[in-house]
């Protein structure tokens, strides 16, 4: 809202780092008063150590989403559009919430019909502000989907990232840290293909308020995101890598949450579908199986994961043409 009546660049630059480190303040000081109110963490029961997490505070994405919605209205650039995905972004993480607070969780077809809600809006919002063109940046082509199958494509790309991104969170500090390398590639792709004018105050934003999340959700966490958190950061994700115009990019700048997350997804559906065990020497989500088999502490899955992600995203990104 500021950003719209500022027109010099110095002061808008401005304006957007008094955003980022209001946001960074006022998440600090929100989770530290809203740690109390938070529903507690029931731990997981096949997850390793999910014992540890038992009566820690959950959901704190409800508070960091909302600085950053709310940062983000005032100190960014918005447009109708990028209003509309704030709302979507919102309700992932209030569907998100309610399922934390929930005493008994909520049942797959009933998240999954609300992840399909908010994936079909999202496609619909993105599809009729820009089209249905993409761009392949490692081959440098702009291809013309017609817009039915792009709009197949955006669901899948919406509800995939909210859900792998949900699986990712079971680290402390794994998918606050890791979403943040990818949230960094993906503004750096929106750099290089010349789409970064609205997004940038957006992406500082959002790294800010995840950098004062990671404050307390570091190992030994002392609150968790929930699915609050994952879902509406998942949302964001896939959001982000649909406005720089070359969606395909996340499978590579996203490419550790989609392979910690989606491998378990995958694994499940197959055995499913076909009644027969499937890669029943993998672990999954991923982290569980190098901390259960391969031996990593949480810091080191953490930080290896993080060193993998940045290093895929540099080459990922020295190869867009």
């Amino acid at each position: 809202m500021i950003f719209r009546f500022v027109e010099d660049i110095e002061t808008r630059n401005t304006v957007i780092l008094i955003g980022a480190l209001l946001a960074f303040v006022l998440t600090f000081i929100g989770l530290r008063i809203f740690e109390k109110k938070l529903p507690t963490d029931g731990g997981r029961e096949f997850a390793v150590d999910g014992s540890k997490s038992i009566g820690k505070p959950r959901g704190a994405g409800i508070v960091f989403i909302l600085v950053f919605t709310l940062i983000s209205v005032f100190f960014g650039m918005i447009t109708f559009e990028y209003l509309l995905y704030f709302l979507i972004i919102i309700l992932c993480m209030l569907t998100g919430f309610l399922d934390d607070a929930s005493s008994v969780p909520w049942s797959e077809l009933k998240k999954g019909i609300l992840d399909l809600a908010v994936s079909v809006m999202t496609a619909v919002v993105y599809i009729y502000h820009n089209g249905s063109d993409v761009h392949f940046a490692l081959a440098g082509a702009d291809v013309h989907f017609h817009p039915v199958v792009f709009g197949i494509l955006a669901v899948a790309l919406v509800w995939g990232s909210i859900n792998v991104t949900n699986c990712c969170d079971g680290v402390d500090g794994l998918c606050g840290a890791v979403s943040i390398a990818s949230v960094v590639s993906i503004y750096a792709l929106a750099l290089m293909l010349g789409k970064s004018i609205e997004m940038g105050a957006n992406v500082l934003f959002m790294i800010s308020v995840l950098l004062a999340y990671l404050w307390y959700n570091s190992t030994p966490s002392r609150m968790l995101m929930g699915d609050a958190g994952s879902r509406a950061i998942g949302a964001f994700l896939a959001i982000a890598v649909l406005l720089t115009g070359a969606p395909f990019m996340y499978l590579m700048l996203c490419l550790i949450i989609l392979l910690d997350g989606g491998l378990g997804l995958f694994k499940v559906t197959v055995i499913r579908i076909f009644k027969f065990p499937f890669l029943k020497n993998l672990r999954t989500p991923l982290h569980d199986h190098f901390r259960k088999k391969g031996g990593w502490s949480n810091t080191q899955v953490v930080n290896r994961f993080l060193i993998l992600q940045v290093l895929i995203s540099l080459i990922a990104l020295g190869m867009v043409k």
